[in-house]
């Protein structure tokens, strides 16, 4: 496998831990995905990386209540140390659209910004 390849696998990786966590509350899960200065944006809305996190972790969880998993990634796309994923994630009565922004440093992807809206 090839770096492209090698990278495009470790994001789409990251992605499907992301959905993981999301669908089964898991924050602490989530928090390893995240840069520690991640920020989470959507209209009008600026969360920290630990306030959204309290969040998920004080919500009902998805799996619990039986919810269908329904997460899909959109697209992915890797430009070197960057990538930027677009991915439905349906919760609860929301249909959310995500835009992820991924960086690779110290040889390691991270989750280092979220913005989402709710169809």
């Amino acid at each position: 496998m090839n770096e492209t390849a090698a990278d495009f696998a470790e994001v789409l990786a990251i992605v499907q831990g992301y959905f993981r966590g999301l669908y089964t509350g898991d924050a602490p899960a989530l928090r390893e995905l995240f840069a520690p200065d991640a920020y989470l944006k959507a209209p009008g809305l600026r969360r920290s990386l630990d306030d959204w996190l309290s969040a998920v972790a004080a919500r009902p969880v998805p799996q619990q209540q039986g919810a269908t998993y329904a997460f899909r990634v959109l697209a992915i796309e890797v430009i070197k140390d960057q990538a930027m994923v677009k991915a439905e994630c349906p919760l609860f009565e929301h249909f959310y659209v995500d835009f992820l922004g991924l960086l690779k440093e110290d040889g390691r992807w991270r989750i280092v910004n979220k913005m989402y809206t709710a169809l």
